[in-house]
């Protein structure tokens, strides 16, 4: 691990990753060890994302510990829609309250797995855009394979919300401009560094607006394949962010710290977090 780390560090690049399940059971081993990788690697700031009710908690706990480096987001992703609650979206609202908390979600549909009835995924979705109404916070949203869906009910309340950003977006060149013409921005994964499913994407990556455009790894999940030298755990780590950074940097025919400095900036605004302190 240690030799692939050093391989990816861009000392003069500042990057921020704005979505980064640091809660997962996979880091409590070496949650500390994972986040000095990430800022040897140049990630300076990282979004924890909250997608239930205990990791949302979690997520906040995590960031009050790192002032300033680490904020969070106060969620339920759709795969838990189905034990969504009044009580759920009394302790989302009690979070969001919290100055760590800088977004609403991990909240969307998931209709690639559907491990929550779609009706209760709608409900969920719809009760977690109104807190967003209601806060006046960002949205943290999650789509796949349920753009039918997904889309209008966005666009219905679209006006009443403050900034939105569609998240590990993996769909078509339509989709895409169906969520720029909602003036959404895009999160971008490891999903592009796959040659098995995401080289479609690169043909249409340019169409993203530069001041719309964030990075992200949704670490542990979606390790970029194109690692060099290959690492053989399968855990993603905010480390690797510099990865995707070089990745859609080619394919949008950019330099990479330039496009750094941008998804940096872009991620400071949208959340409204200022630069670090330790920087």
């Amino acid at each position: 691990m240690e030799a692939g780390v050093k391989s990816v560090r861009m000392r003069a690049m500042e990057m921020i990753d704005i979505g980064c399940n640091l809660t997962h059971d996979s880091f409590d081993s070496d949650r500390d060890k994972v986040l000095q990788r990430a800022r040897e690697a140049g990630v300076a700031q990282m979004i924890i994302t909250g997608a239930s009710e205990d990791g949302s908690k979690a997520a906040l706990k995590i960031a009050r510990e790192h002032e300033g480096e680490l904020f969070a987001t106060a969620g339920v992703h759709p795969h838990r829609a189905s034990v969504f609650s009044d009580e759920t979206e009394a302790l989302l609202r009690q979070l969001c309250q919290e100055k760590e908390v800088v977004a609403v979600g991990e909240t969307g549909l998931d209709y690639f797995r559907d491990f929550s009835p779609r009706d209760d995924q709608r409900k969920a979705f719809q009760r977690q855009l109104q807190i967003g109404i209601d806060s006046g916070l960002p949205l943290f949203l999650h789509m796949r394979d349920a753009h039918g869906d997904f889309h209008p009910i966005v666009r219905e309340v679209r006006e009443q919300l403050s900034n939105v950003v569609v998240h590990c977006f993996t769909g078509s060149r339509e989709e895409l401009r169906d969520y720029l013409d909602l003036d959404c921005h895009i999160g971008i994964t490891g999903w592009i560094c796959d040659e098995r499913r995401g080289t479609h994407m690169k043909e249409f990556l340019q169409d993203i607006p530069a001041n719309r455009l964030m990075i992200e790894t949704d670490a542990p999940y979606l390790k970029p394949r194109n690692l060099r030298p290959r690492v053989k755990s399968h855990r993603n780590e905010p480390c690797w962010l510099p990865w995707i950074l070089g990745t859609l940097a080619a394919a949008r025919n950019e330099h990479p710290p330039v496009l750094a400095e941008q998804t940096t900036v872009n991620a400071r605004r949208f959340f409204r977090i200022p630069e670090c302190a330790s920087k």
